[in-house]
């Protein structure tokens, strides 16, 4: 069974090159985030023509995530309990989605960007994560896999260059530390002992991408049950290039579903 996360930034602008993208890559189930659009303008149909029931949520051109399914769709729950909001009036954004699909409980989660050390949007993102973290705790032992943009690189080599990140956000110690929090909640990342050194994220901007100036903010994050399930990760850094391609690529986990054998992933970390 194959389960990715992928900003896509902007569904609308990409359906057909993420449908095509999971069809290629016998992908089971996609969490999405950065969709930028409300749920009826959703591009439905483009993911039923290739055999995948999606859930959204998202309510204007901002935020936005999804799960795509080919292996069911199931107690589907928009948002977590005690999620924070933001704005005004204060509500509760479009960042987290769970479904169950595939005996896998899947959340796609889109982290509040935090934009400055001294904005009170970085509060928010710190309360959102915490939250997130204590609503982790009280969920079920089904295997459960927390993955999508969490605008948080967990060390120096998440990074293309530590000095030029000094004083922002993404690596703040806060930051990193409630990332690492998630252990307490009996969630740990998965993916960087898979991919070291690979990036997941470069900017649109200053020839980023050709340069590798990038960073490690697309994780997963599974309980024990999930994490016994898992052998092998990839980052399809393929899926940068090219006209149209979102600023962040997808990351995919290879888990065992107790009939057959896996898919083998290549062993340089690559779809």
């Amino acid at each position: 069974m194959r389960i990715a996360t992928w900003n896509v930034n902007s569904i609308r602008a990409r359906a057909e090159r993420v449908a095509a993208w999971l069809e290629r890559n016998e992908v089971d189930v996609l969490a999405m985030q950065e969709t930028k659009a409300a749920d009826h303008l959703f591009p439905y149909m483009t993911f039923e023509a290739v055999g995948y029931e999606v859930a959204h949520v998202g309510t204007s051109q901002w935020n936005g995530v999804a799960i795509a399914s080919r292996v069911g769709l199931d107690g589907v729950a928009s948002g977590f309990a005690g999620q924070p909001g933001w704005g005004e009036p204060v509500a509760a954004e479009a960042r987290a989605l769970g479904a169950t699909c595939g005996g896998v409980r899947v959340w796609s989660v889109y982290v509040p960007n935090g934009r400055s050390l001294d904005d009170p949007h970085y509060l928010y993102k710190l309360d959102w994560l915490r939250a997130l973290r204590e609503a982790a705790a009280g969920w079920p032992a089904l295997p459960t896999v927390v993955m999508g943009d969490w605008n948080v690189a967990p060390t120096d080599a998440d990074v293309w260059d530590p000095g030029y990140f000094e004083g922002k956000t993404h690596v703040s110690d806060p930051e990193r530390t409630a990332l690492a929090a998630f252990a307490e909640a009996g969630f740990t990342e998965l993916t960087a002992a898979f991919t070291p050194g690979r990036f997941t994220y470069w900017d649109y901007q200053r020839l980023a991408f050709p340069k590798n100036r990038g960073m490690r903010i697309d994780l997963a994050f599974g309980n024990p049950a999930f994490a016994a399930r898992l052998r092998g990760v990839a980052i399809d850094r393929e899926e940068r290039k090219g006209a149209g391609a979102s600023d962040h690529v997808p990351v995919v986990l290879e888990v065992e579903t107790g009939s057959g054998e896996p898919l083998e992933l290549a062993p340089d970390g690559h779809l």
